[in-house]
């Protein structure tokens, strides 16, 4: 390769004969140091190219480069399929994946910021009394001798000096030591023991060892007070100034020296004793998660207007059911009846009164129990006779068997009564009360991760230190506030550090870990991010895109899965791939800059960014007058950063909630509305955030959340199993004539049983072969050769397809398959009107797109009997949608409500809101500054309000159709001659 070749190679990533899922053998060149968008519709092959091809290759040769004793313990990545790839950099991927599972982690665990604000103050917080709220101050023996008196006479206790908190090893030194200097018991992990009999410790595990400087009967006599006096000194020699004061039965008295008020003795401040993670500082209730899991008497009594016989108490209703079970009629004979009968007999339980209208003293009996000893008559085929017993109580017998079971079935079924609470010692704070009054200008830790992201900035900004305090914090504050400065560039100015990670969304985490990016200030490194303006509202994505221009200019190679236009337009390079989806897809269709391709009559994305095409506009609008003026109300909402609003949402509407982001959006409907509904028409458990009332459901049947996630975990699940579509298919060949010869049944044909399917591969189609040091590698199954079932199943056919053709027809080619089969018929139509003709009916869940999954959820919905009555909720579902994919899904959501249906859809997007009958917008900010409705109505009517951020952009979308774009003035990458070129095989 000569020098000007070589030297061209390197300015550029040069990808050849990329064939990973449906990329049609392409040939690209990338240039780099530039911000590059991949777009193109959904399932054409974006993030095939970009995170299953490009990416997936740098970490394997980023492994690959590790030792072979390194990478046992990393695994290893297979290789994706491509020809060759050259000129590729280190790659760091930013993919929309939740931040985290683990209730521990937040925002400020996430970000290390919490981190940094649990050293500094342990540095230079100040500690305040929990009891008097004064500066905790020096202690002395005498003021622990005068607390110790105060103790009633006759009082036994033990005092302790702390030997050391948390340490593991064995410490056979310490306990010769100590027996050397004559003491005679010590405590180990809350347990006193003689000295003698303890030898060593296991080595691995923490332990707290106290030892024991005397035994104590509380008195009034002066040899008492002077023996006090005198254990006490020796114990705070022995423990560096710390002293343990044990009674039975009560908590610990701890005192110090160094820092003591009210008798009570303070910890030093240290980075761990701020975490809720550390046993030093976490809650010892909850262990630092803030909430607990427990019995909640709202899911066990859901009706409190039946009477208990008429099944209030649901795990009691079988007791009174007239079903035949397994005593008889009515429960009668079973244990827990028996229970119920000696209560009514014993404590005049009142059965037929209705549970609201019992006096408290009844259902506390029912709840909690009661100690009092009650008479069971038992009669089974072991025990005989009345038994005495007393009766714990159905919240502590439920939580019991949830405990003591080992059936994962039986923790199910427990499960079904439990929610999570505020723990009721800490309040939801996770640190204990002394940790807790450690501030710093008046802040606790609790109370900076409680504030905004936003103020939280603001006030260590402003915050203003002297002296010694000055320096320690000067480097401490920095990284803080660089940290929070990234945060709020990337949109997130609106989270709170205590936000749990559980609840972030994937373009809130995906906007984290971009920050932490920026702030790492790495330069030649390619990055892959997929979506980052997702969740975004449009005021602040251009703070995004400055982030993003910024990793650009400081040399860095930016690629991004987007269909955002005003990203398009910010961008160098971009790459639209196509031209249609998954078979159709996989080419490039064109590449370049912005001029470039909106002159490109082959692009489908230049034609949108020019105006030659768009979504229009209805007609006209549907109004809550045609549909009855019938609604539904949310009275007093306060959930997260809800202002106790009222909201009306009218039925029979395409409505949408909009709003900057962080306004609560999500709040009202996915925390509120959805699982208030999901109660009441499907049993639903999920927890309703707090609100007064909601009325208006009787004119709805039932709620269905429609969202982006995949229809299936594991590769046996397809369209056609998640559609139901392949019962219908397998009902067909069981009805053929040599199936009914053969006496086929319709589990003959399911891959997932056995009888018809391949054994070898267990339904499979491939063997999974484990390779030491290398990635697994699966290859097809050699009896079957992929097919999945065995030979006999095989040999039955419908029009020349056995089960396993039909599985990889697509579904247009299934319509001409089964045109007379009305009820396969029906499914393959909703398959087609929500664009879907290209897929498979056997794919494999995992390879589909999240707008793929949600458009198959949508078509499982349609293919149903529509009641006219259902309300379908959709959380942003234009991720991951290219602008004609926007257009089919908004024709399908339009069919819907034409059916009587209510659509209410969470979004940012303008075409979506343009498109809706109803907009709802809440603001005017973010966080505390949001959660009021500041415009709702018509789109137009929303788009004159002026103190709505939605309606400033929504006013120049309904103003005029999209012109021509101008490209912006940016360098382009004229040093990259070669085009890219389509070699499909």
């Amino acid at each position: 390769m000569d020098d000007k070749n070589q030297a061209k190679e390197y300015e550029s990533i040069v990808v050849k004969g990329a064939k990973e899922h449906n990329l049609q053998n392409i040939d690209i060149e990338i240039p780099k140091k530039k911000m590059i968008v991949f777009t193109g519709v959904s399932g054409s092959g974006k993030s095939s190219l970009a995170f299953d091809t490009i990416f997936a290759e740098g970490q394997r040769r980023y492994i690959e480069s590790l030792s072979s004793y390194a990478r046992q313990f990393l695994g290893q990545m297979e290789k994706p399929k491509f020809e060759t790839i050259r000129g590729l950099s280190p790659t760091i991927s930013i993919e929309q994946k939740s931040a985290s599972r683990n209730p521990r982690s937040t925002v400020g665990t996430i970000t290390e910021i919490y981190d940094y604000l649990r050293v500094l103050f342990a540095r230079i917080g100040v500690q305040y009394c929990v009891k008097c709220g004064e500066k905790v101050g020096r202690g002395n023996a005498e003021s622990m001798v005068n607390q110790i008196l105060e103790l009633p006479d006759k009082t036994k206790f033990l005092i302790l000096a702390p030997i050391m908190e948390n340490r593991k090893g064995e410490h056979r030194d310490l306990f010769e030591d100590l027996r050397k200097d004559g003491f005679g018991r010590i405590r180990i992990n809350g347990i006193v023991h003689e000295l003698s009999d303890v030898t060593s410790l296991e080595r691995h595990k923490k332990h707290t060892i106290e030892v024991v400087v005397d035994r104590l009967v509380k008195s009034d006599s002066k040899t008492f007070h002077k023996r006090l006096t005198d254990s006490v000194e020796t114990t705070l020699k022995k423990g560096d100034g710390q002293l343990v004061v044990h009674i039975l039965d009560r908590e610990d008295i701890k005192m110090s020296e160094s820092r003591t008020c009210c008798g009570m003795a303070y910890p030093e401040l240290d980075p761990p004793l701020f975490s809720f993670n550390s046993p030093l500082g976490m809650c010892q209730e909850c262990n630092g998660i803030g909430s607990v899991l427990s019995m909640d008497p709202d899911k066990i009594i859901p009706d409190p207007s039946l009477s208990i016989r008429e099944g209030a108490i649901v795990p009691w209703k079988n007791y009174f059911s007239d079903k035949p079970g397994r005593y008889g009629n009515s429960g009668s004979g079973s244990w827990g009846r028996e229970q119920v009968n000696a209560l009514e007999k014993e404590f005049g339980l009142n059965l037929d009164t209705p549970w609201k209208d019992l006096p408290k003293a009844q259902k506390n009996l029912c709840l909690h129990g009661s100690g009092k000893e009650m008479t069971v008559n038992w009669n089974s085929a072991k025990i005989k006779g009345e038994i005495k017993t007393t009766y714990e109580g159905l919240l502590g017998t439920l939580m019991r068997r949830f405990m003591q079971t080992q059936s994962e079935n039986a923790k199910k079924h427990y499960s079904k009564y439990m929610s999570t609470s505020k723990c009721r010692v800490c309040d939801g704070a996770r640190l204990k009360p002394e940790v807790l009054n450690v501030k710093i200008e008046n802040y606790s830790i609790l109370d900076i991760t409680k504030l905004s992201i936003k103020d939280c900035f603001d006030f260590f900004s402003k915050l203003e230190l002297k002296g010694n305090r000055k320096i320690i914090a000067n480097e401490l504050l920095k990284e803080v506030v660089d940290r929070l400065r990234f945060l709020i560039n990337v949109g997130l100015n609106y989270l709170s550090l205590d936000r749990s990670g559980p609840t972030l969304s994937g373009g809130e985490s995906q906007r984290i870990r971009l920050a932490s990016q920026v702030g790492s200030e790495l330069t030649g490194v390619l990055y892959i991010l997929d979506e980052p303006s997702i969740g975004l509202h449009q005021r602040d994505n251009e703070r995004l895109l400055n982030s993003l221009c910024h990793l650009r200019d400081i040399g860095n190679t930016l690629i991004i899965v987007e269909h955002d236009e005003e990203t398009m337009e910010r961008s160098d390079w971009i790459v639209d791939i196509g031209p249609g989806a998954g078979l159709l897809g996989g080419r490039i269709v064109a590449e370049g800059t912005l001029k470039e391709i909106i002159n490109n009559k082959d692009s489908l994305t230049g034609q949108y960014l020019s105006g030659k095409k768009k979504i229009e506009m209805p007609e006209t609008r549907r109004t809550p007058k045609d549909h009855g003026n019938k609604w539904i109300e949310i009275k007093g909402a306060t959930e997260n950063n809800l202002a106790g609003i009222d909201v009306k949402i009218p039925l029979g509407l395409m409505v949408a909630v909009s709003g900057v982001s962080g306004a609560g959006k999500s709040t009202l409907i996915n925390q509120i509305l959805y699982p208030a509904l999901s109660k009441t028409f499907h049993s639903g458990t999920k927890q309703v955030g707090a609100h007064k009332t909601i009325t208006g459901l009787s004119a709805l049947d039932k709620v269905i959340n429609i969202d982006q996630k995949a229809i299936g975990r594991t590769p046996r699940s397809n369209p056609a199993t998640y559609t139901k579509l392949f019962d219908h298919i397998r009902d067909l060949f069981a009805m053929i004539p040599e199936s009914k010869t053969r006496g086929y049944k319709k589990g003959r044909f399911s891959f997932n049983v056995k009888g018809g399917r391949c054994e070898n591969c267990k339904g499979d189609g491939y063997i999974k072969v484990e390779m030491h040091f290398l990635a697994d590698v699966f290859v097809p199954c050699e009896v079957c050769s992929g097919k999945r079932f065995n030979e006999s199943t095989l040999e039955i056919k419908y029009k020349g397809h056995s089960i396993s053709d039909i599985l990889n027809l697509s579904v247009r080619q299934a319509m001409e398959v089964f045109d007379k089969h009305p009820k396969i018929r029906t499914v393959l139509d909703t398959l087609m009107q929500v664009g879907l003709g290209y897929i498979k009916l056997g794919q494999a869940a995992t390879t589909l797109s999240g707008g793929e999954a949600q458009r198959i959820k949508l078509a499982r919905e349609l293919s149903k009997r529509n009641t006219g009555k259902t309300l379908y909720i959709l959380d942003e579902p234009t991720t991951g949608l290219h602008f004609e994919d926007i257009k089919m899904l908004l024709n399908v959501l339009q069919k819907i409500v034409e059916g009587g249906n209510t659509v209410i859809v969470i979004e940012h997007n303008l075409d979506v809101i343009k498109t809706a009958d109803w907009v709802i917008d809440l603001g005017p900010e973010g966080g505390t500054e949001g959660g009021k409705v500041v415009a709702e109505g018509p789109p137009e009517k929303v788009a004159k309000s002026k103190k709505s951020y939605t309606a400033k952009y929504l006013k120049e979308h309904l103003a005029k159709p999209k012109a021509k774009k101008k490209s912006p003035a940016k360098p382009k990458a004229k040093k990259v001659k070669k085009k890219a070129t389509v070699n499909a095989k």
